[in-house]
C-alpha cells in the first residue's frame, strides 16, 4: 500500500492539513497509520477518493454531521442521500425568497399573498413524545433517528389518518442561532399504548386533548422542513388567526403527512396551529 505523509497527501487532496486534522478528529477521514513516536499522520493512497468526495461536499455546503452519515453508506445509496440534501437545500433557497419578498412588501406596507390556511378538528390521542434543544442543522438527523430508524422500522403502530401522523412541535426558534426546543410527537393506539410506551422508556406517554388547529401544507412533497420554510408558513398562521380573532393556544407544528401519490419523495410537511 503506498502512503504518503499529511503534507504530500494535504497537496494532492487539496485539504488543509488543518481540515485533514479535524476530519479525522471527527471520524470521516482517519490516517492510514500514527507514527506512535512522534504522531505523525500517514495516508494511503487510496485514500484520495474519499478526501475528495468530502472536499466536494464540504464545497456544496453539507454538514459535517451528514457527510459522516453519506460516507457509511454504499455507493448508490450515497448518491440518494446527496440528491436528498440538494433537493431540501433548493426548497430552502425557495423558502428564503418568498420570505424576502414578503419581508420587503411588509417594508413598503403592501399585504403578500398568503398560504391556503384550513381548520380541521383533531381527536384526543395518546402519543410518545421527547423534548431536546436542536438548531436547524440538527433537526433533520433527530427526525431521522427517532421517527424512521427507531419508531417505524421498530413496528411502532400508528393511529390511521392525519391524526396519527408523527408531528413536531416547534415550542421556540429552530435556526442556526436559536435551538427551539422541539419536541417529537408519535401517535400511537389508545389499545396498547401503555405497552408501547415500556419498551421506549426514554419517551414519554402523553395524552393530547382534542382541539382545533389552523393549517397550510407545503406545495411539494419532500423531506423535513425548516428554517425560512417554518418561517414563512409561521407568518401566514399567525396572519390568519389574528384576522380571524383565533388565538393561538401552543406552539406551531410540522405535521409529517405521507404523499397520497407514494411518488417516493417523502411526506409532505403541513404546519399547524392549534387554536383556542
Amino acid at each position: 500500500m503506498s502512503m504518503v505523509g499529511i503534507g504530500e497527501f494535504s497537496r494532492l487532496s487539496r485539504l488543509s492539513p488543518k481540515a485533514l486534522r479535524l476530519y479525522d478528529e471527527l471520524g470521516l477521514l482517519a490516517p492510514a497509520h500514527v507514527d506512535a513516536g512522534n504522531s505523525y499522520r500517514w495516508y494511503a493512497v487510496t485514500q484520495l477518493d474519499q478526501a475528495r468526495l468530502v472536499a466536494s461536499l464540504r464545497r456544496a455546503g453539507v454538514p459535517l454531521a451528514r457527510i459522516r452519515a453519506i460516507l457509511a453508506l454504499e455507493p448508490a445509496a450515497a448518491a440518494e442521500e446527496i440528491r436528498g440534501y440538494w433537493a431540501e437545500t433548493e426548497a430552502e433557497h425557495a423558502a428564503q425568497r418568498v420570505l424576502v419578498g414578503r419581508l420587503v412588501d411588509h417594508l413598503h406596507g403592501r399585504k403578500s399573498a398568503m398560504y391556503e390556511v384550513t381548520v380541521r378538528d383533531v381527536p384526543e390521542r395518546r402519543v410518545l413524545s421527547v423534548i431536546s434543544r436542536v438548531n436547524q442543522d440538527e433537526l433533520e438527523p433527530m427526525t431521522r433517528e427517532l421517527f424512521i430508524h427507531r419508531l417505524r422500522r421498530g413496528g411502532v403502530p400508528q393511529v390511521e389518518g392525519t391524526a396519527g401522523a408523527p408531528f413536531m412541535i416547534y415550542h421556540g426558534e429552530v435556526s442556526g442561532d436559536s435551538d427551539g426546543p422541539v419536541e417529537w410527537c408519535w401517535p400511537v393506539p389508545e389499545d396498547g399504548a401503555a405497552e408501547i410506551a415500556a419498551g421506549f422508556p426514554d419517551l414519554t406517554l402523553r395524552t393530547e386533548p382534542a382541539h382545533q388547529e389552523a393549517f397550510v401544507r407545503q406545495e411539494t412533497p419532500g423531506p423535513w422542513s425548516a428554517g425560512s420554510q417554518v418561517e414563512v408558513a409561521v407568518g401566514a398562521l399567525f396572519t390568519w388567526a389574528s384576522e380571524h380573532h383565533r388565538p393561538a393556544s401552543g406552539g406551531v407544528r410540522g405535521v409529517l403527512v405521507p404523499d397520497p401519490e407514494h411518488r417516493g419523495t417523502g411526506p409532505y410537511v403541513e404546519f399547524a396551529l392549534p387554536l383556542r
